[in-house]
């Protein structure tokens, strides 16, 4: 317990403000691209099984086991919206396990008028992160974590660039199926604006911490994640036109009427992911997003707003996975991913060959026994 609060108190000193709700930029960072992810409720830090998956969102994950891993992921968004994760493992023994990736999000074309509606032809919108990852053991039981993400976006005429980072720390009880996980996100800044003489932006960041459980006699594992640790009120209540309209009452007055309840802003901060896992082979997969869903269902016809689901399975030594999370009635999110360890092919195409002068004795044993024969 004690290296544990060590190193929550290590994250922690990192914590800085942060709002939420469009005042942020490169919020592409935070879209979950991992189909594995996606299903799970598209935040999820505690699951430590050997995906390199989650070290895009919890470095700490990353182990010697993932060594020589490749992970290839692809988002179907929204519209024309594309999103790609590629990503390879390396475990270094004593300097620890590194990854290497590139995150991309393509908005798609768009074509350019004037005021007068003339066409001048189509231009693009896009986005990029490089992805360094590290993680070291600290014993059997604690991990600790970062990431390193220089970031690059181009919409139309306008540039930007920047730079954050992760850091994170990992508890896993493996007897007991239980693993713990803090992260912080996306701590940085933004070195380029849009306008040269524009401000700053600042990024998404974000303090998260997770658990997960996996149970002994059931092939079920059940994770819950809390986000937005560093901000309490995600929530504002502004469907009462009257009350805000009211010129009788006073702005502290409005803002204690506009308040949701406690349980509301407390679900809001929780995902709730559970995967059933009947083989080896093969894994079902669903979440529950309640942020989500308060915030893009209709009133009058919520449908499955802030639910998700997905599979996963293993051929041979490829282990391919499909999410789906439905984020408004017009549509769902569909994440695809690969993984396989190029590890694997290299042992098959590595055997050692019997040594030659083992197949000199097999040759000579029987032409001794002939000779004896003829002299007999």
């Amino acid at each position: 317990m004690k290296k544990l609060f060590l190193i929550v108190l290590l994250l922690c000193s990192f914590v800085g403000f942060a709002q939420i709700g469009g005042t942020n930029t490169y919020e592409f960072l935070n879209i979950p691209v991992s189909a594995r992810v996606g299903a799970l409720g598209g935040n999820v830090i505690a699951v430590n099984d050997n995906d390199p998956t989650f070290s895009l969102a919890n470095p700490s994950l990353l182990n010697s086991e993932m060594s020589g891993m490749v992970t290839f992921s692809y988002l179907n968004y929204f519209a024309d919206i594309n999103q790609g994760y590629f990503s390879y493992v390396r475990d270094f023994k004593k300097l620890g396990t590194f990854s290497a990736g590139i995150k991309y999000i393509s908005y798609g074309e768009f074509l350019e008028t004037d005021e007068g509606g003339n066409e001048f032809g189509t231009f693009s919108a896009s986005e990029y992160a490089v992805i360094f990852g590290w993680s070291k053991q600290i014993d059997s039981t604690f991990s600790v974590g970062a990431n390193l993400k220089p970031i690059y976006s181009s919409f139309y005429n306008y540039y930007s660039a920047g730079i954050a980072a992760d850091v994170s720390a990992t508890y896993t009880n493996k007897q007991k199926g239980f693993t713990a996980a803090m992260v912080v996100k996306n701590m940085g800044t933004q070195f380029l604006t849009y306008d040269e003489n524009g401000e700053r932006e600042p990024l998404p960041f974000e303090i998260q911490a997770g658990i997960s459980k996996k149970f002994k006699h059931v092939p079920f594992r059940l994770s819950v994640d809390m986000i937005q640790l560093q901000n309490w009120n995600l929530s504002f209540n502004d469907s009462l036109i009257e009350t805000n309209n009211n010129e009788n009452l006073s702005d502290e007055q409005k803002a204690e009427r506009n308040q949701t309840s406690f349980l509301n802003e407390t679900f809001r901060h929780l995902v709730f992911g559970g995967e059933f896992v009947p083989s080896k082979t093969f894994m079902l997969r669903f979440g529950f997003n309640f942020k989500r869903r308060q915030e893009l269902a209709l009133d009058n016809k919520p449908g499955l707003v802030g639910f998700s689901w997905g599979f996963g399975f293993r051929v041979k030594k490829f282990h391919i996975s499909y999410g789906s999370a439905r984020y408004h009635l017009a549509g769902s999110s569909n994440h695809f991913t690969i993984t396989t360890n190029l590890s694997e092919y290299y042992r098959k195409g590595a055997a050692p060959k019997p040594p030659k002068d083992k197949k000199e004795k097999k040759v000579k044993v029987p032409k001794e026994k002939k000779s004896k024969k003829q002299k007999d």
